[in-house]
């Protein structure tokens, strides 16, 4: 059966527009719209039979006739998209039921396979996302788009009284824009995140004798533990400058609160929810968030990064190199702390949940490789060490021994008690490849 005879009785189900009847054969002869096929047929069918052309000139049955207006709903998302900047699109059709089912009874009346071609839903995207991307400039990306355009096809109950196509008809999903970079934090006591009070749950408020409430004694009113946060020296910037909605932080880890952060800083992702704003300038932007922190945390590297950046700063394998003050019971020799530090070095120790996070860490034994140990003794009380461990290695416990939950550790080692004071994290650094993958980041403006 030839195909002039499928088209001839998908046309006889008429009134069929021509991209419905060409629709049915999208399959057939690249380089041409459903449209352009569907009146092609109409007029080889026409040749044919000589018989004279006409062109279906009525609404079609299948599709309402919303295979004619690509252009008003390419248009209607244009208009939804003003004020926000975007590179990439994506636009998807909820199909009305109706439609869906006038398609299988058009296949089934002409005897034509339920696949035949391809859908409804499938040309609309195509034909209104190729017109969306004439119109802004942008480029489709069918994996993560800057913004989604979702069409709610409904005909004539979504249109308004003049026939236009309703504000209602279109829904834009905005998706986040991120930024990657690696923070210093120059100041102790001060958490990488937010840190909720946990007596009045981040309410700031507790409940006063004889009723009624009264301000937190725990936090002192303020709903939080500590008052700065690397999150809030370095969000608000970014924020700021994206127009977005919200700003969340994603860090490749976090440092203890008392601990430094310093050296080649450990990498982070800042996410900004519906931003309005996405090309920004990263080399200010980096200035603006040091100037903002005002000393007690800074930025480098800033580049703007894919979604993907998220998951890879956390869950990329990563080392982490630390240095500490260290402080005995009593006193260690030059030569016992040489012995010790090189029993340590190269070895792998393991190590049950410390008792300082066993209150919110599941209670498991890690066996986690110290790669290498430097010190030296300040005097005999007191010493400087420098670690390099795989990530996850506790090493104020690799210090301390935590009461034997570590082994081995300095302490057990020296025979002496031991006790690190002072902490800084100097390196955080993919154990077999950079964070900053070209592949996860984009260029600035």
């Amino acid at each position: 059966m030839s195909i002039l005879e499928d088209a001839r009785r998908v046309a006889e189900n008429g009134p069929v527009c021509d991209a419905c009847l060409g629709r049915c054969f999208a399959d057939r002869s690249f380089g041409l719209t459903n449209d352009e096929r569907g009146r092609s047929l109409r007029i080889a069918a026409a040749l044919e039979d000589d018989d004279p052309y006409e062109p279906e000139d009525e609404e079609c049955w299948v599709c309402e006739g919303e295979s004619q207006r690509f252009d008003e709903w390419a248009e209607k998302v244009a208009e939804s998209l003003e004020g926000w900047n975007f590179e990439t699109y994506q636009v998807g059709t909820r199909t009305p039921p109706l439609v869906e089912e006038n398609e299988a009874l058009l296949r089934e009346s002409a005897d034509l396979p339920d696949d035949a071609g391809e859908s409804f839903k499938s040309e609309f995207n195509r034909e209104v996302g190729k017109r969306v991307g004439r119109l802004t400039g942008t480029e489709v990306d069918f994996e993560r788009p800057d913004v989604l355009a979702l069409l709610n096809v409904e005909g004539a109950p979504r249109a308004s009284e003049d026939g236009d196509i309703s504000d209602h008809a279109v829904e834009v999903q905005i998706n986040s824009a991120f930024v990657y970079g690696r923070y210093r934090k120059l100041e102790r006591d001060i958490p990488q995140t937010e840190w909720p009070c946990r007596e009045c749950g981040g309410s700031g408020k507790q409940l006063a004798e004889g009723g009624g409430e009264e301000p937190c004694d725990h936090c002192g009113g303020s709903g939080y533990l500590y008052e700065e946060s690397v999150e809030e020296l370095t969000t608000p910037p970014v924020l700021d400058a994206m127009d977005g909605d919200e700003a969340l932080f994603h860090g490749a880890g976090r440092e203890d609160v008392d601990a430094l952060m310093l050296d080649t800083g450990r990498p982070f992702v800042i996410e900004v929810k519906r931003p309005r704003e996405r090309d920004v300038d990263t080399d200010a932007l980096e200035d603006e968030i040091n100037e903002f922190a005002d000393g007690k945390a800074e930025v480098t590297d800033l580049a703007l990064a894919t979604h993907e950046m998220v998951e890879r700063v956390k869950e990329l394998d990563a080392s982490k190199t630390y240095r500490m003050d260290v402080t005995f019971d009593d006193d260690v020799t030059e030569q016992a702390l040489e012995e010790a530090i090189g029993e340590l070095r190269g070895t792998t120790v393991e190590q049950d949940t410390p008792q300082r996070v066993d209150h919110r860490r599941a209670s498991i034994t890690r066996t986690r490789t110290v790669y290498d140990v430097d010190g030296h003794l300040e005097d005999e009380r007191r010493a400087e060490l420098e670690v390099h461990g795989e990530g996850g290695l506790y090493v104020k416990e690799l210090v301390s021994g935590d009461e034997g939950r570590t082994t081995p550790s300095l302490a057990g080692l020296l025979g002496v008690g031991a006790e690190v004071t002072a902490l800084d994290v100097l390196a955080v650094e993919g154990e077999d490849e950079a964070f900053a993958d070209p592949e996860y980041l984009k260029e600035s403006v």
